[in-house]
């Protein structure tokens, strides 16, 4: 029985039958819309452009709808160009200037034919909808356009309404919102399973695009989980993220999109290393910074100061948690400087870089003072990021550790397993758990560790818990026995580089294993599918993203350019709409040429899934919660009608 106080509620918006009995006639109609479409990706590592192009292209849709409405019309060429002027108008507004002679009868063309792909796109929309997706001011005149329907009222319309936007000098305006309004069509739902950050040059830019996108959630990735904690002012996690961003020379992103200051880093660097080429600490320059650019040499300086800290606070953090099982990670006292070795696990390596001039081998994890004074600062500067924090808030609002839509399993990492399948039991903070309990528990000390730290169990530092899932063998997050930054960084030998992933990554090859895990999150195993990110499937040497016989998809398949050597491609899509599941496989995004012409590449399609019939609303998620407010508004009637609760008019 629907509660009498919440049908009071409830007919402050629905104040008599007949305003009661039209929502459940549009509920319903919604109902029996097509399922609209989603996309899956993952492990987008800051590469903000050919990010943003996958979702404009719609990951190669936009493209086929276009081929669809005008291949008997345009050539390839003109196609293309088509396809160009939606996935970056204003690169081609601004290449179209110099080269048309009537750019304004070219405007009026390109509006007549970016309608049509609207339209296109637009189908599985009521018009309520239709109109929430619409660019403000510009909203009216796009949905006359798009039911202009007869030949009289077309031209009428047509020429009328463009003649006006093109004549009233608003064309660049209007053909930008409308590239928008397609791609925001286009693509129902956004999932980003983890990883948007490190490595490429601007998560931050990702960031600020999601937040203005219309419905999009989060599966957090142990790169986010780290950002997390150094958003919390987690020494750990602040080291770590800023190690690794030096060394990918992103100082654009970390001085001027996130105002971090650098300036105490590079003086202290400078100061303890100004002799020390600090050779084997080189960026890796996958992108040039417009606004920051640092020396190599410096940047090379201030990333062994900062990795040195990092290893410090870490060895600090790892006697602070025995349960965190990382004692075999303490390496720092392993340090013999006379023989230029280091003894990991039991055998004795040779360093390719013994200058530690701030390293105190009676007490190898204590920071000096300046180095004290330095994490002050830069804890100071996370912490009071305004951008950086805003982003960071989002990332829980819309975002968790796992999620089950329509059916589906989604989470970045892995769900810890021991050699025979069997869920591993994790215990921390003094509770033993495994499975989705353990999941849920970890997402739960996250959100307490950021918003009522005084009610976490963590003990310690505030945001511990960030950094072991960052790297703790344990973590669902990371999957591997141990994170080897420091043989990356001081041995030569790369055989101890190597990170061992846990047994998950075998056993999923398994259909039982993944069928299981379903079932452990209360999923259908017979039908749901498990998307996941995190490890790149690399293509060139036979990989293959579908595991467990099609019913476990791993779609990190290297959007970031530090790993198309090793994948051979360049990001997977993963796609579910009403018809059919696919796989769209990308190739290298080409950024802009000095002309102003672009290359882009369709991506590969690859069906892997057949609805039996076509899916409706009706059949998911959004369609639970809508019959749900169908059988609450019949209740109202019936209220209305017995008289329980008053009609106004």
């Amino acid at each position: 029985m629907t509660d009498s106080k919440y049908l009071k509620r409830l007919s402050k918006d629905y104040p008599n039958r007949r305003a009661a009995a039209a929502e459940i006639v549009n509920l319903r109609a919604i109902l029996a819309l097509p399922k609209g479409t989603e996309y899956f990706l993952s492990d987008l590592h800051g590469e903000h452009e050919a990010f943003i192009h996958m979702l404009k292209s719609a990951s190669g849709t936009i493209k086929a709808k276009i081929d669809e409405h005008f291949s008997e019309e345009l050539g390839e060429d003109e196609r293309e160009a088509l396809a160009s002027l939606v996935y970056n108008s204003e690169a081609e507004l601004s290449r179209r200037k110099k080269s048309e002679e009537d750019y304004g009868k070219w405007c009026s063309l390109a509006i007549y034919r970016l309608i049509t792909i609207c339209k296109s796109v637009s189908t599985k929309y009521t018009r309520y909808r239709l109109r929430q997706r619409l660019p403000k001011y510009f909203d009216y005149s796009m949905e006359e356009l798009l039911h202009a329907d007869d030949e009289a009222n077309r031209a009428n319309y047509y020429n009328e309404i463009i003649a006006s936007i093109v004549e009233g000098g608003l064309a660049d305006e209007y053909i930008v919102a409308l590239t928008e309004a397609i791609y925001r069509l286009a693509v129902d739902k956004l999932h980003i399973i983890g990883d948007i950050f490190d490595r490429g040059a601007h998560p931050d830019d990702i960031m600020d695009f999601l937040m203005e996108f219309h419905d999009v959630d989060f599966q957090w990735g142990n790169h986010d989980v780290v950002w997390m904690g150094a958003a919390a002012g987690n020494w750990a996690c602040i080291t770590n993220l800023l190690r690794m961003n030096i060394s990918y020379n992103n100082f654009d992103m970390l001085e001027v999109g996130y105002g971090i200051n650098l300036r105490p880093l590079a003086t202290f660097a400078e100061k303890v290393y100004g002799n020390d080429p600090c050779e084997f600490f080189k960026p890796h320059i996958l992108d040039k910074n417009k606004y920051d650019p640092v020396d190599e040499k410096l940047a090379a300086k201030m990333h062994k100061a900062i990795a040195i800290c990092q290893f410090k606070v870490e060895g600090q953090r790892i006697k602070a948690h025995p349960e965190y099982k990382l004692e075999k990670r303490l390496l720092l006292d392993k340090i013999d400087l006379e023989a230029g070795t280091v003894e990991i696990e039991g055998k004795s390596w040779k360093l390719r870089d013994t200058n530690f001039p701030t390293l105190d081998m009676s007490d190898p994890y204590k920071l000096s003072a300046d180095e004290e004074k330095l994490l002050n600062a830069l804890e100071a500067s996370f912490l009071n990021s305004e951008r950086l924090q805003r982003h960071i808030k989002f990332l829980y609002s819309h975002g968790a550790l796992y999620t089950n839509v329509n059916g589906n399993l989604l989470y970045h990492g892995c769900i810890p397993l021991d050699e025979n399948g069997e869920f591993q039991w994790v215990e921390l903070n003094d509770v033993k758990l495994k499975g989705k309990a353990l999941l849920d528990y970890l997402d739960d000390e996250m959100r307490k560790a950021h918003f009522v730290p005084k009610k976490s169990k963590e003990k310690g530092r505030l945001g511990d818990i960030m950094w072991y899932l960052w790297l703790g063998s344990d973590s669902p997050l990371f999957g591997k026995e141990k994170m080897t930054t420091f043989e990356r960084l001081f041995i030569a030998d790369k055989s101890t580089h190597k990170e061992p992933t846990r047994p998950y990554y075998k056993l999923i090859d398994n259909k039982k294993i993944c069928q299981k895990i379903l079932v452990e999150f209360g999923l259908d195993p017979e039908k749901g599918k498990i998307l996941n990110g995190h490890v790149p499937v690399k293509i060139k040497d036979g990989e293959s993203p579908i595991k467990g016989e099609g019913t476990l998809f791993v779609i990190d398949g290297g959007i970031s350019k530090a790993y198309q050597k090793q994948t051979g491609i360049a990001g997977y899509t993963f796609i579910f709409n009403s018809r059919f599941m696919a796989l769209a496989e990308h190739k290298p995004f080409c950024p802009l040429k000095e002309d102003g012409t672009q290359e882009f590449r369709s991506p590969v399609m690859m069906e892997v899934a057949e609805m039996p019939k076509r899916l409706l609303i009706a059949d998911t998620d959004q369609g639970i919660d809508l019959k749900s407010r169908i059988e609450d508004l019949h209740a109202l009637l019936k209220a209305f009608k017995e008289g329980a609760i008053k009609e106004i008019y």
